[in-house]
């Protein structure tokens, strides 16, 4: 795996694991039973801790690349050939 193939893979890694974080731990304004300010949405989060979920979701694409990296380099899983098409 080349390093664009691996930043490529990384990020979406990052982003899927992003996705999964995002929602765990939010309550939202309604689930609180709280009025949400200035008219805004009552199933928006009150806290969201974004810093928080990003180094979660960092930690977790490093471990999830490491493994795949890891099959990889090694050849644990063998990929079939695909026929090149130009």
């Amino acid at each position: 795996m080349g390093p664009i193939t691996g930043i490529a893979i990384f990020l979406t890694i990052w982003w899927t694991v992003l996705f999964v974080v995002l929602p765990l731990g939010s309550r939202s304004y309604h689930e609180m039973g709280i009025k949400p300010p200035g008219g805004g949405d009552p199933g928006a989060p009150v806290n969201p801790n974004l810093k928080r979920k990003f180094f979660t979701t960092t930690w977790v694409s490093i471990a999830v690349f490491a493994v795949l990296w890891l099959i990889i380099r090694f050849h644990l899983i063998s990929l079939p050939a695909l026929p090149a098409t130009y």
